[in-house]
């Protein structure tokens, strides 16, 4: 099983940028499609950007041009490097594979975009 960890999320002003970081151990991290997802107060959890174990990347029309995600297999990480942040991106944010299982989310990392 897949343990994973997130971490870099803070408050930065709108038009920053962030780098979250999620650590992976315990399996062999470069089979896997791995995504990073986030969940805002009262909304339902989604899909931000996924990178599958051949480097392929899609992400959600509300962040293309934004965010660019990326994996360092030989450190088993997966990367989110978030420009031009909004206020609109402030959310709870999650790694996971691409097909998570519904009980295998971790605690996330904060991230508040706010002047």
């Amino acid at each position: 099983q897949v343990q994973l960890v997130e971490s870099g999320g803070g408050l930065v002003q709108p038009g920053g940028s962030l780098r979250l970081s999620c650590a992976a151990s315990g399996s062999i991290f470069s089979i896997y499609a791995m995504g990073w997802y986030r969940q805002a107060p009262g909304k339902q959890r989604e899909l931000v950007a996924i990178i599958t174990g051949g480097g392929t990347t899609n992400y959600a029309d509300s962040v293309k041009g934004r965010f660019t995600i990326s994996r360092d297999n030989a450190k088993k990480t997966v990367y989110l490097q978030m420009n031009s942040l909004k206020p609109e991106d402030t959310a709870v944010y999650y790694c996971n594979k691409g097909s998570p299982a519904t009980n295998s989310w971790g605690q996330g990392t904060q991230v508040t975009v706010s002047s």
